[in-house]
């Protein structure tokens, strides 16, 4: 018989062609006396015409038979790269982290670890090679012994098929029957053909191919032509690294390690290290005998991942488990009783966290701000692949009191109105005063109609246009303050109407109590948020330049050019409401931004966000009409009957200014605050439904959302994670004093100034 290329490799490669050159040349001559005697009987039997008959029919598969076997044992053309697969080149992991360094998502196509093969515990690789290659440390890449058991099951696959669904039927080739080898192969070098190979459209567009396929049908010709390569490449494989190695056992040992690397076991995990990491939360090296249940467990995925993966309670993981466990046994890796015990254990896994992040919004701020600095030099395919690292202006820590103060304050509001109760929605915006860095963001809370949030999904701080009810008017206020006025200007509160944009009539503005005060010191129109007043100075300096501040500190939405959008009419994200007030407490000009540096795998620095920011004078705008509006804001909190008195009471000892807001009919309802000068930080939080209903009367800014600006101050300070608290200039503090003095002696005596005074609430558009 011929020599095996296993006979042929252990022979000294000097001898290898001669001795097989030789034993050919026998076996031809042996072959070819044996035909002549055959011939010869036969023609006398037959005659000459039925042997030519014989050997033209013969002939084809003979041709064909010796052409696949030089191709599968000799022919080495056309073979992939094997550096990369040695070096154990695998795909890297993006991550994106937060200021201190902590990972706030690891982003990859495949998520893998590498391993060496001392790195697999004795019991995987017992539970590996019992259900999968018995053999694998003896054969040299495909195991001969399950040749006829996979030719019966394709038979009987495709007779069975045949049965079913009439001669029309293709053949069937079943699945198993793989050495570990073969199914890294298959895995590492030919994923592109395993994945098309069941497609409409042959593999490759050869004249055989073609041919068998009009027999055996297009995909059972792709899995044909495919598996043919697999055993080529396997032999490939073997003899490859037993040269870079040494030895057989040195090869089979890194063979094994790469097949324990690569292996695809669902969810987007390759490798056992990283699946049990997934699944059980479990590092590799902590394994002993007593897992062999969990063992098993993984092995049994590599067979089908979506059938196999381990889920609590499903059938398909738990038969696949017990019968590996069966056959570790059978073999003698484990005791029969062990066996017993794991398979009366129920299929567990770890918990997975409800997101991929704490922080989705601020990952996908990341993502779109990659896009715009992507200048040729980086992208977000880089991120993803690893080639580059992203470092976050987000701080976790904040993040985390922003997720929770977000969820608290909904919940709240779902006592007030059960039926809303995982409806509702918020939106929460944290920049540094200094340089517009997002420190957090939620755009929705964590998890919305049983689905948990993704970085991908809607992010309502930045991709949300709502309307900004009434924390839109201390721009009116800065406005008018550049114009000339003061916060001791007396204004006009009292009925005002103006044109309906729709059909012309007049739409007459009043203020949320339907009261009008008459003339009052602007000061107390902007605590006491009185829509009058605010239509009214927006109507005597021109809307014009209301919208040109708005521009100039940083609103890029489109400003419908109509009077009411001096009440918040005009649609605007959250985050650029949010650099409004930033803006406003810091006296500086910046973009708000997500990223602070990119480098590449070597660390070398691609990208380093700006730091340079403009003040108001360097911008053009009045710094004494910026501290006017600070003062004002200030006595937001600070006047009695301004709408976020709440937050002047001793159980909240942070100074901050800010204003409510609420639009019409209680549709969304809006705090934006923030603590002093350049060490602050800024807070902007909006609850609201996405189909725009109504939130329900007296859902104000003050009620809804000022809760949840008033935890995330109270517990970021608390912690320290912004520095300390900054205080408000004397300036400011003794000029509210001053006025609050001022007023405590215009009481008239029939009142107590010791009586309560209830903060009032904002306006709304009304008609």
């Amino acid at each position: 018989m011929f020599p095996t290329p296993d006979a042929l490799r252990k022979t000294r490669p000097a001898e290898e062609w001669s001795l097989w050159a030789l034993r050919l040349e026998q076996h031809v001559r042996s072959a070819t006396g044996r035909f002549r005697v055959w011939a010869l009987r036969a023609k006398a039997r037959w005659g000459r015409s039925a042997i030519l008959g014989l050997a033209a029919v013969a002939f084809p598969p003979l041709v064909l038979a010796t052409g696949l076997t030089y191709h599968v044992y000799f022919d080495r053309s056309q073979v992939p790269d094997l550096d990369a697969f040695v070096r154990f080149q695998l795909p890297m992991t993006g991550e994106v982290r937060d200021a201190r360094g902590s990972v706030l998502i690891e982003i990859a196509r495949e998520y893998r670890r590498e391993v060496s093969y001392d790195d697999v515990p004795v019991i995987l690789r017992q539970a590996i090679l019992a259900t999968e290659d018995r053999n694998f440390f003896s054969h040299r890449g495909i195991e001969y012994r399950s040749l006829p058991r996979v030719v019966q099951k394709a038979v009987q696959y495709t007779l069975a098929a045949w049965w079913k669904g009439g001669r029309g039927s293709q053949v069937r080739f079943p699945q198993g029957g793989s050495t570990l080898t073969q199914q890294l192969v298959r895995g590492y070098f030919l994923r592109d053909e395993t994945s098309r190979e069941n497609g409409k459209d042959l593999l490759h567009r050869g004249l055989g191919l073609r041919l068998l396929s009009s027999v055996l049908g297009v995909a059972a010709s792709n899995q044909l032509c495919r598996k043919l390569e697999e055993i080529r490449l396997a032999f490939w494989l073997e003899e490859q690294m037993q040269k870079r190695y040494g030895s057989q056992e040195l090869a089979k040992r890194e063979i094994f390690a790469r097949y324990a690397s690569f292996i695809y076991l669902g969810n987007g995990r390759y490798g056992f290290a990283a699946a049990s990491e997934y699944y059980f939360d479990k590092p590799l090296g902590s394994y002993t005998a007593q897992d062999a249940g969990k063992a098993a467990l993984l092995v049994g995925i590599s067979k089908s991942p979506r059938d196999y993966a381990p889920v609590p309670g499903a059938p398909k993981p738990l038969r696949r488990r017990n019968e590996i466990l069966a056959q570790m046994a059978s073999h003698g890796y484990i005791p029969k009783g062990l066996a017993k015990i794991c398979q009366d254990e129920p299929v567990v896994v770890a918990p997975r966290p409800p997101t991929e992040t704490e922080a989705p919004a601020a990952v996908q701020n990341v993502f779109e701000e990659l896009k715009r600095l992507d200048q040729g030099r980086f992208g977000i395919d880089d991120l993803i692949e690893g080639r580059i690292g992203v470092s976050s202006t987000v701080d976790a820590r904040v993040q985390a009191i922003v997720n929770e103060a977000l969820e608290g304050g909904l919940v709240q509001y779902e006592k007030r109105h059960p039926k809303s109760r995982g409806l509702i929605q918020g939106s929460v915006m944290v920049l540094r005063n200094a340089d517009a860095a997002i420190l957090a963001q939620a755009g929705g809370r964590r998890v919305y109609k049983d689905r948990a949030a993704r970085y991908f999904d809607l992010n309502r701080a930045t991709g949300s246009l709502r309307q900004p009810g009434s924390a839109w008017k201390p721009l009116v206020y800065l406005a008018a303050f550049i114009e000339g006025m003061n916060l001791d200007s007396p204004v006009l509160d009292e009925p005002i109407g103006v044109p309906d944009g729709s059909n012309g009539e007049i739409k007459w503005i009043s203020n949320y109590d339907h009261e009008f005060k008459g003339t009052i010191p602007l000061r107390q129109a902007l605590a006491e948020s009185r829509n009058a007043v605010a239509v009214g100075i927006t109507r005597a300096i021109g809307l014009e330049k209301v919208i040109r501040l708005a521009k100039a500190l940083g609103i890029r939405t489109p400003i419908q050019p109509y009077l009411t959008t001096a009440l918040g009419a005009s649609e605007v994200r959250l985050l650029e409401l949010a650099g409004i007030y930033r803006a406003m407490a810091s006296g500086l000009l910046a973009e708000p931004h997500a990223v602070a540096r990119v480098t590449d795998a070597s660390g070398r620095v691609l990208y380093d966000a700006p730091q340079a920011s403009r003040d108001f004078g360097a911008a053009g705008l009045s710094v004494d009409a910026l501290s006017e509006i600070q003062e004002g804001l200030r006595g937001v909190v600070r006047l009695p009957t301004g709408t976020a008195h709440e937050l002047d009471r001793g159980d909240f000892p942070i100074p901050v200014m800010g204003k409510t807001g609420t639009t019409s009919d209680f549709r969304d309802a809006l705090f934006v605050g923030s603590t002093y000068g350049p060490s602050g930080i800024t807070v902007a939080v909006r609850i609201g439904f996405d189909d725009n209903h109504a939130l329900g009367s007296k859902e104000t800014g003050s009620r809804a959302a000022l809760p949840i600006f008033r935890t995330i101050m109270l517990r970021v300070y608390k912690d320290a994670l912004v520095g300390p608290v900054p205080r408000f200039p004397r300036r400011i503090e003794s000029r509210i004093d001053a006025y609050l003095s001022e007023q405590a002696l215009l009481v008239r005596p029939a009142e107590s100034p010791l009586a309560p005074v209830q903060a009032a609430p904002e306006g709304g558009v009304r008609p």
